[in-house]
């Protein structure tokens, strides 16, 4: 499952890229729009802007941006940025590898197994969408 955090970045990334080329986006309007605690936010960009992703500019006039093309950040990308991994179990994760606590036989695994292709697919496609791919928004079932 997604943490706040990641959500919280996602939708603050999408509201800047929705917004690119229009210069500085002040905090405040990126917290009401996407209903994010501005405390929370500020953190959220900061460590986006240490990332690379985001640029800022202080000031009366100043405010954030996408330091990248929308094109050039995939869902992939900040998930990994705010998560550290795809996979949802230790022993899936490409960069963050842990055996699984009373783990039999990782090799022999089969709930192993299922979780490294998760996470693969899962990659493909959030490496597959970009911020600049649109995303229709249906009205379906919980």
């Amino acid at each position: 499952m997604l943490s706040q955090r990641t959500r919280y970045t996602i939708r603050a990334l999408q509201h800047l890229a929705d917004h690119y080329g229009e210069g500085p986006i002040q905090l405040t309007q990126i917290a009401d729009a996407q209903n994010i605690p501005a405390k929370f936010l500020t953190v959220i960009l900061s460590e986006m802007s240490r990332a690379g992703l985001v640029a800022t500019l202080r000031g009366k006039d100043g405010g954030y941006w996408l330091a990248l093309a929308p094109v050039d950040i995939s869902y992939g990308d900040i998930v990994r940025l705010t998560r550290g991994s795809l996979a949802l179990v230790p022993c899936a994760s490409r960069f963050a590898h842990e055996t699984c606590k009373n783990c039999l036989e990782e090799r022999k695994c089969r709930l192993r197994q299922l979780m490294l292709r998760v996470r693969d697919e899962t990659a493909q496609v959030l490496d597959g969408i970009t911020l600049a791919d649109p995303i229709p928004v249906e009205d379906a079932p919980h």
